[in-house]
């Protein structure tokens, strides 16, 4: 963990540019230590404050720069001729070559056992950045775009498919993998915030809703540093109306679970109006419509002030104590970590228990917080 600070503070692009190989082989449980490398930003970039009232993601020059990436994604997905299949069916939109894949992601079973997943997690991460990188160069637009939408798209097709048929760890990786690509403002953190915010829009499938919902709040209930993408996706969820965050049955399915969403929101929003529609957040949306996913993401300060991600502003947020859990803020890189708190403990998955339902795993990751806090 010490070495890792040293590295964000000092030599933040190093783990720009290896953030995927380091993804790769991270441990689902560590969460923190996922955060804090998805957290590094150039040190010649002053990332935006993502509490900043209207802020327009989709209007930042940084949001059109491509990130670069120092690792072969594409030689990962010559395994078992996996990029064949997803280059045919980007060209003919055969169905049945979507089953195909989701077979080639799973691990033969004694490897399977070995390694603790039936999932090929280097695989499955390469395919999604492959599909999601290439899109520009299909014409289509982005999600809240005009010029043909989202429709008849052969990446977004993919990750619809995948969303729907794979069981809840192989979903949970899915989604796990997408928020791996929400860091700080380039083209792959906004394409990839509006692919999670459309999944979560367009399905019907509420279960699929609740995952995404797990995958984003385990990342920000953890202590910080929190990336800048990944709070921008969740403030635009819990914001914009047109998701109807707050109407879905998982968010009040137990006391202790709304308050927990409450003390977050409050944190990320600053306020929270609960007549305006039922129960959604006073926040107005986007200011491109709200029918716009994240193009233009917005956020409200927390009450007196927010800690932008790259520390040049700082101030004491507001929070409700919900659940014993830490609120959710952003740090200046190579931020202090206490060293006597166990990497990724708190809001990590253990593994075999991606089926959980999101209570259980917020209950659990509450109880963790609030005994290593006692213990500390």
């Amino acid at each position: 963990m010490r070495m890792l600070l040293v590295l964000l503070h000092d030599f933040p692009e190093f783990l720009c540019d290896y953030h995927f190989s380091f993804c790769d082989i991270i441990p689902v449980p560590c969460v923190q230590i996922r955060n804090l490398i998805l957290s590094a930003f150039p040190r010649n970039m002053k990332l935006p404050d993502p509490f900043m009232p209207n802020l327009k993601v989709d209007l930042l020059p940084e949001i059109k720069v491509a990130p670069r990436i120092l690792a072969n994604y594409t030689t990962t997905l010559l395994q078992q001729q996996l990029k064949t299949d997803v280059d045919s069916y980007m060209r003919t939109r055969d169905q049945s070559l979507l089953n195909v894949i989701i077979s080639k992601l799973c691990l033969p079973r004694a490897e399977a056992l070995q390694m603790g997943t039936k999932y090929n997690v280097p695989l499955l991460n390469a395919l999604l950045l492959y599909a999601g990188v290439h899109l520009p160069q299909h014409g289509k637009a982005l999600p809240g775009q005009p010029a043909g939408g989202l429709q008849n798209n052969p990446s977004l097709e993919i990750f619809m498919h995948l969303a729907h048929h794979f069981d809840y760890e192989g979903r949970y990786l899915f989604l796990s993998a997408i928020a791996n690509q929400l860091r700080y403002p380039n083209t792959h953190t906004h394409y990839f915030s509006c692919v999670l915010l459309y999944l979560f829009a367009d399905t019907s499938d509420e279960v699929v809703r609740e995952q995404i919902t797990r995958v984003l709040l385990e990342r920000l209930i953890v202590h910080r540093p929190h990336p800048w993408g990944l709070l921008i996706t969740f403030i635009e969820l819990i914001k914009n109306r047109r998701y109807e965050f707050w109407n879905h049955a998982f968010v009040k399915c137990a006391p202790e679970v709304e308050k927990l969403f409450q003390s977050v929101a409050y944190t990320c929003l600053g306020s929270i109006d609960r007549h305006a529609d039922e129960s959604s957040p006073a926040a107005s949306p986007t200011a491109s419509g709200e029918d716009a996913p994240a193009s233009g993401t917005s956020g409200a300060s927390a009450a007196n002030g927010a800690a932008t991600p790259n520390g040049r502003s700082e101030g004491a947020a507001a929070t409700a104590a919900a659940a014993n859990g830490p609120a959710v803020s952003a740090t200046a890189p190579g931020a202090e970590v206490s060293p006597s708190r166990p990497a990724g403990v708190g809001g990590g998955v253990p593994s075999g228990q991606f089926g959980t339902s999101l209570a259980a795993a917020i209950a659990t990751a509450a109880n963790s917080l609030a005994q290593l806090e006692a213990e500390g």
